[in-house]
């Protein structure tokens, strides 16, 4: 199962349309995650049609309308791999440790709000995801995004692509 992961899209804000590159991946997905801070519902909309299947939260950033569409944590399971999606997990420092414990019953989090990329592994095996940001790459080099394949109970080919500016 081929898996896009995404989030802080920030449109309109920060850009004023998905980068083409994001789209094309979309497209590939077998399931595309998103884990927050879309801002407008457009993109939301964009997606529910574009991707075969989308498992989505809402941001800090994310107003009523995306709150009362989108959950504030999603579970799901993929592949046979039990994922947990959250926007924010507070500090770097110490998130492993925290989110091991909140997010116990999952293999992978993927998370957001950073937009800073991150790829680690907390003592209890729970591998934590941050895909940073396709629109808004702040102090990082570039905009950025995952994917990655989940078969067989399995996470693999967890990739980081880089966006051109």
């Amino acid at each position: 199962m081929r898996l896009l992961l995404t989030t802080d899209t920030h449109v309109p804000k920060r850009a004023r349309e998905l980068p083409a590159a994001l789209l094309v991946g979309i497209d590939a997905a077998d399931v595309v995650v998103h884990a927050g801070d879309w801002v407008d519902e457009a993109t939301l909309d964009l997606l529910e049609a574009r991707a075969r299947r989308l498992v989505a939260v809402y941001g800090n950033n994310d107003g009523a309308g995306l709150r009362a569409r989108l959950p504030e944590v999603a579970r799901v399971r993929l592949g046979g791999v039990r994922f947990a999606v959250v926007h924010e997990t507070g500090p770097a420092r110490g998130r492993e440790e925290r989110c091991a414990a909140l997010y116990e019953d999952a293999d992978v989090l993927v998370f957001g709000h950073s937009h800073i990329p991150w790829d680690s592994v907390a003592a209890n095996g729970l591998r934590l995801l941050n895909p940073g940001s396709p629109t808004d790459r702040r102090r990082e080099p570039y905009r950025t995004y995952m994917t990655a394949e989940a078969d067989g109970g399995k996470l693999s080919g967890v990739t980081l692509h880089r966006l051109e500016p």
